[in-house]
């Protein structure tokens, strides 16, 4: 049985995704996550073969999560499943350890066909985007700036990210600064929607 584990902060998604696994012979789901830091406690204790992992979630994202897994050198293979089909949001998955990386509106059998050939060691790239992975123009954000802008598309003052971050407001208007510069954006607000369309954030 190949042991798994869906981190899907939509309950509707996440039941039925369960339910339609469940109708396999091989697949066994151990437990359901709303979020990324459910999702990497649960990892830990139950240790699955599989993690399911959507991209927006709370608290922790799909990609901060399978970035986690790999730095805690947990034995665990990770499928993102996502709407998202950009090629910034696979590159990042690829340079986390993700295996896989498909997307919701696949037939539920080329979902189950993904598990078991990554579980093999293999990948699953969905088609329509390992093509365009190759095409898009490379992410040139640090983790830092990527982490600030973020927080300023949310309408956080640079005062409230440097609280939340710990760091100088100085720093903080610095990452942000070079942000807007590396992507040519006239203020936060364009460089956060630039970021954000191209699957960087």
């Amino acid at each position: 049985m190949i042991k798994i584990i869906l981190a899907e902060d939509q309950a509707l998604v996440s039941g039925a995704l369960a339910a339609l696994l469940k109708l396999e012979g091989d697949i066994e789901i151990l437990a359901l996550a709303k979020n990324g830091k459910e999702a990497l406690t649960l990892c830990q204790t139950l240790q699955p073969d599989v993690l399911i992992t959507d991209i927006e979630m709370p608290i922790m994202t799909g990609l901060e999560l399978a970035a986690e897994i790999a730095e805690q050198k947990l034995a665990i293979k990770v499928i993102v499943l996502t709407t998202f089909a950009r090629s910034g949001y696979l590159r990042r998955a690829m340079s986390s350890g993700v295996r896989g990386y498909m997307l919701k509106d696949s037939p539920a059998e080329d979902l189950a066909k993904a598990i078991r050939n990554v579980q093999a060691g293999g990948r699953a790239i969905a088609p329509e985007l390992a093509m365009e992975s190759w095409s898009g123009q490379q992410d040139p954000l640090s983790e830092r700036e990527r982490q600030v802008l973020r927080l300023a598309g949310t309408g956080s003052t640079s005062t409230e990210i440097a609280k939340v971050m710990h760091l100088s407001e100085g720093t903080v208007r610095n990452y942000l600064s070079e942000a807007i510069s590396k992507l040519n954006a006239k203020n936060r607000v364009e460089a956060f929607r630039l970021a954000r369309d191209e699957g960087w954030l």
